[in-house]
């Protein structure tokens, strides 16, 4: 299968103006956020609509994957499914990302474009949407398989879908933050996958990434302590062969240097007192 190159991309959509925008829409940035990480009852309460919405909108949207459709067609399901239930398409606008979804595929680790390559039999697809209701955010992402996938990606997909749960069911109030790298690591290690360092999960609330970084790998140095009411994303990224990687010119598309497959699973999640959350649930 040839490697992935760039497509056309087509205009930005519209978002009707009767749907609220993140506040950092119409600016190069979000501001730097200076506020807790733990989130009071509202706030959660919020981010379980927003969550619902996200992961309706991936489960709508793969319902679409399959050989000749477009990740521009793609992008254009998602958008009117979350407009349509009252939320914003997060990463549109957001540092000038063109697109209401990252659609990353086989090499692409994240943050893909979508465009007008038509998909493959055979892709590997990871479909990332985040949703602004009520003045929060909900983050997730998944991959999936267009038409028959070979079996070394199948087990790629699962199994970074296991690490994601592995991780999730560590968390538990008192331990500290590196618990979730340790245990995705570990389960990595097994089959030899690469494991992604330079994209990570984050802190997420009122915004899209507080600036409180969630690693996949191990780092005994992180001393942060889960508590009840923290809300972060888990979102292991794991790869065929190594997982050094680049960035295309357009700024955004981050590909494996050596070409090789990555998967990707995501959810938001909230530290409860007995363990987590998941906020994403359809």
């Amino acid at each position: 299968m040839s490697p992935i190159q760039p497509y056309p991309v087509s205009p930005l959509r519209s978002v009707p103006a009767s749907i609220p925008r993140p506040p950092y829409i119409g600016h190069l940035g979000p501001e730097t956020y200076t506020g807790p990480d733990v989130q009071p009852p509202d706030v959660i309460e919020r981010m379980r609509e927003a969550g619902r919405i996200a992961a309706q909108a991936i489960a709508e949207t793969a319902r679409h994957i399959a050989p000749g459709v477009t990740t521009d067609e793609l992008d254009a399901i998602a958008h009117e499914f979350i407009c349509d239930h009252g939320a914003y398409p997060s990463t549109l606008g957001y540092r000038g990302f063109p697109k209401s979804i990252c659609a990353s595929v086989n090499e692409v680790i994240c943050h893909g474009i979508p465009d007008a390559r038509p998909l493959e039999d055979g892709d590997l697809v990871k479909i990332d949407i985040t949703c602004y209701k009520n003045g929060v955010h909900g983050d997730n992402c998944a991959s999936f398989g267009c038409g028959d996938l070979d079996q070394a990606s199948a087990d790629l997909a699962a199994r970074t879908r296991e690490a994601m749960d592995r991780a999730i069911k560590a968390v538990k109030p008192g331990r500290q933050l590196n618990v979730i790298g340790r245990v995705i690591e570990a389960y990595a290690n097994r089959f030899g996958y690469g494991i992604v360092r330079d994209y990570t999960g984050h802190g997420v609330h009122t915004a899209f990434h507080s600036g409180l970084i969630v690693l996949h790998h191990d780092e005994p140095r992180v001393k942060t302590v889960l508590e009840p009411g923290l809300t972060i994303t888990i979102e292991p990224m794991l790869t065929l062969g190594s997982p050094r990687s680049h960035v295309w010119e357009d700024g955004w598309t981050v590909v494996t240097d050596d070409l090789s497959r990555c998967a990707q699973f995501e959810q938001t999640i909230v530290v409860t007192n007995d363990g987590a959350e998941i906020l994403t649930t359809p």
